[in-house]
């Protein structure tokens, strides 16, 4: 048989190779066209090969062939490891691989198969593809993706519960039946889990406890071919115990022991019991509460969060004196255990706790807070409002000293004796402040007779309340400046005023104002019944000319016991106004201007420090006086103290100079000279001697002579001996004195009055020397 004929491969054929024939032969027939068309097929589709073949190579895969009847025709291959691994005989079209193949690197190989003429390597057939399918055999064991797996479960879960999924690959085609099914057992640690073909692994008991066993490996294995001895492999599963709230915490010892001070806060802390608890910290949920003893209104315990600890707090202070020694039992339990999974053995934990209070010295103790007085204010019989108490809370029951630590307002207002009195130094003032506070401090006297106090100390609160008397009159009260247009109309409201007190108003309280010159003024005053008045124009139309300001005297009085009032002055303006009524003008009013008490007596200092300052200089000169005196009483002549005279050499040119002045009206005589006066003095004004004295030179002997004299009787001169003379001029002098003190009594005849018309710049000169001299001039 000259032809191989694959008989599958005639009814596998696909339809779509026959368009491509159809084509593929018209491409020849234009190359033979000398030739008889004859139709001509390939007989093949596919081939199969089995892997991993143990026989010597090369292994036969399959034979091409053609219908193609020519002796010089050749087969040839060509594509995917065409002439590598497959090759064909050219003449017989057996088709070869030259090496052992592998299913799971490559499963299909695509080859095209040609047929030309030997002799001009020209297609005698159109190409065509074939596909070489290598079979599986089962020569791949399962292969896990990881070689460890992980997975949780809760402990005490019940049987059957999901923990986790371990995975196996099998290369092998899957097509084939059992080469690629992967089965899966539990090979260590099947007594606690198991595991499904699928490859879920499960738990196998409902008492897996974590706080005996937490966690735990064991080993899968995976395998092929079931119900045979196919290839396996293995991976390791870690699991872990996840943790639930199932167990009650134990207290660590039966009993605990704590010593503590009295003196411990409130809310500090005595100790801390300690619990045992088997679960994780986030299921650890510890109550403590009190189970015998009666002292739960004395002490609180209090769970740590973090350490799960049980904190012993105090809730009100404790007392040595009272109660030495506390005992009482405690329990600790959780609520929050789930009692499904609750493990037999009791879920009370009990434990007994002593408390031992340490005596420490305490400070004294008021008997009673806070402290509270009242007094009337201004009260001087009052002096003592009461009194504070405390005592020594130890056994030593020492005594008590107390001492006044603040006050408010400062000052020494209330006083605080050393045995607790209160006092009023002087009467209270309400309207100074109506309550005092002072903080009273308690020490022990640690030795009697012996100033030795306890830094110890507490202190108390007094309040002193000062209630109101009637001691001050209502003053006026206005919002602004009063003013009144000059052609105002009767009825027009000037103002509305009201007043204040002082002192404290009560709900009854109410203010009466009245008028103290009504009768006589243009103003009325109008009650509003309101604790206000309004002030009036009476009758209207003020005149400026005769006054711009007026000064309104108002009464106002209380009805309080004793009733008081007060004057008050309202200053109202009376101002230029438009015809609408617009204030256009009004008189700026003199600012008052006023002094402190301190600055007056800042002032008084001032007077009296200038005043002494000048009656120690006075008394200073006093005293250089007299020392004088008793100099001069010493023994020493005062001759000998002005008796010289200063000589000068130049003279003048006396009567024969002519030149210089005229001699003769220095000589002339005055007829009606004053006798000097009989009083020395040392600023005495030098009056000229008798006319009847005519020398000259006999003149200025007897000036020389009497002016030695009065400073030889006068003993307060200084002891000078240069004489000036200033104020003589010498005997009968024609231009007379040159001075100007005695102008204002001249007999001159001028008449001074036409200094009127030369204008204001002479108005004084015209007052001083006009014809009535003797008239009264004010500056």
């Amino acid at each position: 048989m000259n032809h191989l004929i694959l008989l599958f491969s005639l009814f596998l054929a696909p339809a779509l190779a026959n368009k491509e024939r159809h084509k593929t032969n018209q491409n020849f027939s234009s190359n033979n066209a000398s030739h008889k068309r004859l139709k001509r097929d390939w007989i093949w589709n596919q081939m199969h090969i089995q892997e991993e073949i143990d026989t010597p190579l090369p292994h036969h895969v399959g034979k091409i062939t053609s219908s193609v009847s020519n002796n010089n025709a050749k087969y040839i291959i060509e594509g995917e490891y065409a002439n590598t691994i497959f090759k064909v005989e050219e003449n017989s079209g057996d088709v070869y691989a030259f090496e052992r193949l592998d299913r799971e690197k490559k499963a299909e190989y695509e080859l095209t198969a040609l047929i030309i003429d030997r002799r001009n390597n020209q297609s005698l057939e159109r190409p065509s593809k074939f596909i070489i399918k290598v079979y599986d055999i089962n020569d791949n064991v399962p292969v896990f993706v990881q070689k460890v797996f992980n997975g949780s479960v809760p402990e005490m879960s019940p049987v059957g519960t999901s923990v986790t999924k371990v995975i196996a690959v099998d290369a092998d085609d899957p097509t084939v039946t059992g080469h690629a099914t992967v089965t899966y057992q539990v090979i260590k640690g099947d007594e606690y889990f198991t595991v499904d073909d699928s490859g879920v692994i499960s738990t196998a008991r409902a008492d897996l406890d974590r706080e005996s066993q937490s966690t735990y490996e064991i080993i899968v294995k995976a395998k092929d071919a079931p119900g045979s001895s196919g290839e396996s492999s293995t991976a390791t599963v870690v699991i872990t115990l996840t943790d639930i709230n199932d167990n009650f915490p134990i207290f660590k010892h039966s009993s605990f022991r704590f010593k503590v001070p009295e003196n411990i806060s409130v809310g500090g802390e005595v100790g801390r019991v300690k619990v045992e608890d088997v679960d994780e910290p986030q299921h650890r949920n510890t109550k403590y509460s009190f189970v015998k003893g009666d002292y739960r209104d004395t002490f609180e315990i209090v769970a740590n969060p973090f350490t799960n600890e049980g904190i012993i707090r105090p809730k009100k202070p404790l007392d040595f004196e009272k109660v030495a020694e506390y005992r009482f039992d405690i329990e600790a339990t959780d609520p929050t255990v789930d009692l499904r999974y609750f493990k037999s053995g009791g879920s009370r934990s009990i434990s007994t706790v002593t408390i031992e209070v340490i005596d420490v010295d305490e400070p004294p103790v008021f008997t009673k807070l806070p402290y509270e007085f009242r007094v009337r204010e201004n009260d001087a019989e009052i002096r003592i409002l009461g009194s504070v108490w405390a005592h020594d809370p130890d056994a030593a029951k020492r005594k008590i000293r107390f001492i006044r630590r603040k006050a408010s307002p400062s000052g020494d207002y209330i006083r605080v004796s050393d045995t607790g009195i209160i006092q009023l130094p002087k009467p209270l003032d309400r309207e100074f402040s109506s309550s005092y506070n002072i903080t009273v401090a308690a020490q022990e006297i640690l030795e009697d007779g012996k100033c030795h106090l306890s830094d110890r100390e507490s202190h108390a609160h007094v309040h002193v309340i000062v209630t109101d008397e009637n001691d001050n009159a209502p003053e006026l009260v206005y919002s602004e400046e009063p003013r009144v247009c000059e052609n105002a109309a009767p009825g027009k409201v000037i103002i509305r005023i009201s007043a204040t007190d002082k002192d404290e108003i009560s709900p009854g309280g109410f203010f009466t104002y009245s008028l103290a010159t009504e009768d006589d003024s243009n103003f009325s005053l109008v009650k509003n019944y309101d604790n206000t008045a309004n002030i009036t124009v009476k009758y209207g139309q003020f005149n400026r000319e005769l006054a711009k300001i007026h000064y309104l005297p108002v009464v106002i009085s209380d009805n309080g016991d004793p009733e008081l009032s007060s004057t008050n002055t309202l200053v109202i303006s009376v101002c230029k106004c438009n015809e609408k009524g617009d204030f256009t003008f009004c008189e700026e009013r003199a600012k008052q201007v006023g002094v402190s008490i301190q600055a007056l007596v800042a002032i008084f200092i001032c007077i009296f420090t200038i005043i002494a300052f000048f009656a120690v200089i006075a008394l200073l000169i006093l005293l250089r006086k007299r020392h004088k005196k008793d100099l001069s009483s010493l023994g020493r002549n005062v001759a000998e103290i002005h008796e010289q005279l200063v000589t000068y050499d130049e003279e003048g040119g006396g009567e024969m100079d002519t030149t210089s002045y005229d001699v003769s009206v220095l000589n002339s005589v005055r007829k009606n000279g004053i006798k000097p006066e009989a009083v020395p003095s040392s600023y005495a004004q030098v009056q000229k001697p008798p006319g009847n004295i005519t020398s000259a030179t006999g003149e200025m002997e007897m000036m020389i002579e009497v002016k030695k004299d009065e400073a030889d009787n006068d003993r307060d001169l200084l002891p000078y001996d240069t004489l000036h003379i200033y104020g003589y001029e010498g005997a009968e002098s024609i231009a007379e004195s040159l001075s100007s003190l005695e102008s204002g009594s001249s007999d001159s005849d001028i008449d001074y009055d036409f200094l009127n018309d030369w204008g204001p710049r002479f108005k004084m000169l015209a007052e001083l020397y006009g014809s009535e001299p003797n008239e009264d001039f004010v500056y």
